[in-house]
């Protein structure tokens, strides 16, 4: 497989793990190009400046920027984002807006389609830059600015807006879904054949009862919603790695601590960036305190001069550790760890098409539970009972509307008007029992005359599916139109473009205009040429085209059109 391969690119590539992964990729598969991409532009620089020293026969190329984000922030801080208005609620549009104008703005997108890459390997600690962005504290803030809310009978609250858009931005669900959605679209646009993701467990492996936290809980709420967002991020790519179209999707998961970069000495500095300060201790009686204050002014202690210096490991991502942290996070039973470049091992075999069986995706494959022949069975009998029912209670049953999306309830009452209008023969709206062809907008005037004299379409106005008519600008309607969706209170769609009732009526209104009977038939002559194929040719003329019933089953019909015209079918 991998003679195929001459572009790689690898996300998070200046890190550890990712430059163990270039070294290999470099030494087992000959690439004739790897893009290194990081957070940093110079550390993307640096390290391909040593990758291009060592490995002088491939193009290494550098890039740097925040994947997740508009690429006009890519090398922004987070705190320059939020602490900006107009680019929270750019963020917050990104977000929570529309999906085209965040593919046509995000960096990852950006970069996987100026590259299109053969591969992908993806080492970015993902997991925990959208959960350690603390939905806690953003709630805490929002629930504090709540109760000065309610004590000032409805006064203003400062910073209240802030804190409200800070905390909607925290939110770690939204922003993995979108993730995955512009990974899938950009992927599949730029034709990637593999994508490996370097995942984690959130907790080195352990269990609730990890004794390593960031705050005074444990197990603490973050690193819980770390792996949160960690299985819930390995379920999308489950599901893209079930998508046609989509790259082969694996995801390596460490479930230890990944180590380690080297020993050193260094000045340790805090969240700020700066040095730490050494402080001499101050004695304080506690008997004398009616509260603790967590922070205080440093000018009021007595500074040494220096700053906080120790001998420390450096586990890349992982950040440093002094050596009595090291050697108890490493012990036996503990966290453990493992080497990147075990990591980057299984990695490169899963690129050239080895089983390492460390592919959590494979392994999901393997573990879940799949459709049965009994299920099978019992499928005919139920379609006969429901069948059985319907007829005797006199009202057909065709879709409620609950399963999603409105196309699908639109096409299974289109197709039952049909077999209403011209009987259950597949090719019967087609052309006559004496052959002759039926027209368009013959079908089109028959099915709308008939649909005023049928409950079926009382149904479906009242479930919120509308009925286009013949015309293109008439339409039967119920009190609730699910097609277009609007969210939040506003419920008016505009109509002032003309094409508007086109594209509605393809997302999810009975469409009985002329074209739509056109696309109709044409439909019917593929599945009708398909089941004759199936005839003389037996099991190996059995495709996604194929049409399996004997009759028009509305079911099955609309099943078709979504193997065949949306893609939306099963591949394992």
């Amino acid at each position: 497989m991998h003679a195929t391969f001459s572009s790689y690119l690898l996300f998070g590539g200046a890190g550890l793990v990712g430059m163990a992964t270039c070294r290999r990729i470099a030494r087992r598969l000959s690439p004739r190009t790897v893009v290194v991409a990081s957070l940093s532009m110079t550390e993307s620089e640096a390290a391909v400046a040593d990758l291009r020293a060592e490995y002088p026969d491939v193009e290494w190329i550098p890039e740097g920027g925040n994947l997740f984000v508009p690429a006009e922030f890519a090398f922004l801080g987070r705190g320059e984002i939020i602490g900006d208005p107009a680019r929270r609620a750019a963020m917050l549009d990104f977000t929570f807006g529309s999906f085209d104008k965040a593919y046509e703005s995000n960096h990852l997108v950006q970069l996987i389609l100026k590259y299109k890459p053969n591969a992908i390997v993806d080492c970015v600690n993902t997991a925990t830059g959208i959960s350690y962005q603390d939905v806690f504290e953003g709630t805490a803030n929002l629930r504090a600015d709540l109760a000065a809310y309610k004590e000032s009978d409805g006064g203003p609250v400062e910073d209240f807006d802030i804190d409200l858009e800070k905390g909607l931005m925290s939110q770690a669900m939204p922003q993995i879904i979108r993730h995955v959605r512009l990974l899938h679209r950009s992927t599949t646009e730029a034709e990637v054949s593999v994508y490996v993701k370097v995942g984690t467990t959130g907790t080195g492996g352990m269990g609730l009862n990890i004794p390593y936290t960031h705050s005074e809980d444990r197990p603490s709420r973050t690193l819980l919603a770390k792996n949160a967002v960690a299985f819930s991020h390995t379920g999308l790519l489950f599901l893209l790695a079930r998508t046609p179209g989509a790259p082969a999707v694996k995801e390596i998961k460490p479930a230890a601590m990944i180590g380690y970069k080297g020993v050193e000495v260094r000045t340790i500095k805090g969240r700020d960036g700066k040095p730490t300060p050494l402080y001499a201790p101050r004695k304080v009686d506690a008997g004398g305190l009616s509260q603790l204050e967590t922070q205080q002014d440093p000018g009021g202690y007595d500074a040494t001069g220096q700053h906080l210096k120790l001998t420390v490991v450096n586990t890349g991502e992982n950040g440093v550790f002094a050596k009595g942290e090291f050697g108890a996070i490493t012990a036996v039973a503990q966290m453990e760890f493992v080497t990147p470049e075990e990591i980057a091992h299984r990695i490169v075999m899963e690129l050239t098409g080895g089983n390492t069986g460390n592919d959590v995706i494979a392994a999901l494959d393997g573990a879940v539970m799949t459709s049965s022949y009994r299920a099978g069975q019992l499928r005919g009998v139920a379609m006969k009972d429901l069948t059985r029912l319907e007829d005797k209670h006199g009202t057909p049953s065709v879709a409620l509307g609950q399963l999603g999306p409105p196309e699908l309830s639109k096409l299974l009452f289109e197709a039952w008007l049909i077999r209403d209008g011209y009987g259950d023969r597949l090719l019967g709206c087609v052309e006559d029992a004496d052959g002759e062809v039926i027209r368009p907008d013959e079908m089109a005037d028959r099915l709308a005359r008939r649909i005023e004299t049928r409950e079926v379409g009382q149904q479906a106005v009242s479930i919120g599916i509308p009925i286009l008519l013949p015309d293109g600008t008439s339409f039967l309607r119920g009190p609730v139109i699910k097609v277009p969706e609007i969210k939040g209170r506003d419920k008016v769609a505009e109509l002032s473009d003309p094409s508007a009732l086109d594209k509605w009526a393809r997302r999810g209104w009975i469409d009985l205009r002329p074209s739509n009977m056109a696309v109709w038939q044409g439909r019917f002559r593929k599945m009708a040429t398909a089941r004759q194929e199936l005839a003389t040719h037996g099991s190996a003329a059995v495709s996604l085209q194929t049409y399996l019933p004997v009759g028009l089953k509305i079911g099955d019909v609309v099943a078709w059109i979504f193997n065949n015209e949306f893609a939306g079918y099963r591949i394992k």
